[in-house]
């Protein structure tokens, strides 16, 4: 009896400290084809220090077929500041054309539905990036007309591989 109580006690002991254990860095969900990936930031910078650290994973891919979409969400760590989504596609000739890109700043937005302005379009990649404020010495950078410059403060790429 007293070795069941001690394992249930070790138990309850290692769910509390795992519990407690530092979060990690945001992750992205990316969903495309009946399959879904979550990554982590490629660079993710702390914006108090001006310390970076980059993920040093191989990229992460997704298969997607020609005209489908691919739905990002993000959590609320990113959702709730300004972030912004590039999408780097080509046509059906497999010509490259000029990135989607889609600012959010209302923090309401949690997710975006990535797609192509014709059937035969094949994204082939989708970068989400999260920007800060700019600060120097402590000081927030502003430009000419008085506006805060930002800077990226984080970004989470993923390559398209196109599915048959």
């Amino acid at each position: 009896m007293r070795r069941s109580a001690m394992v249930a006690s070790l138990a309850v002991g290692a769910a509390l400290l795992t519990g407690c254990s530092a979060p990690g860095e945001p992750e992205v969900t990316f969903f495309a084809d009946g399959k879904t990936i979550r990554i982590e930031p490629t660079v993710h910078c702390d914006v108090i220090n001006g310390s970076c650290k980059q993920n040093q994973a191989s990229p992460a891919s997704l298969k997607a077929r020609p005209g489908k979409p691919v739905q990002i969400s993000v959590p609320a760590e990113i959702a709730e500041t300004p972030w912004k989504i590039i999408v780097v596609y080509a046509n059906s000739k497999g010509e490259l054309q000029p990135a989607i890109e889609k600012l959010f700043t209302d923090k309401e937005h949690y997710a975006y539905t990535a797609s192509t302005p014709n059937p035969g379009d094949q994204i082939l990649g989708i970068e989400v990036q999260q920007p800060a404020p700019a600060v120097d010495q402590g000081r927030l950078v502003v430009d000419e007309d008085g506006t805060p410059v930002l800077v990226m403060r984080a970004f989470w790429s993923l390559q398209i591989e196109a599915a048959v």
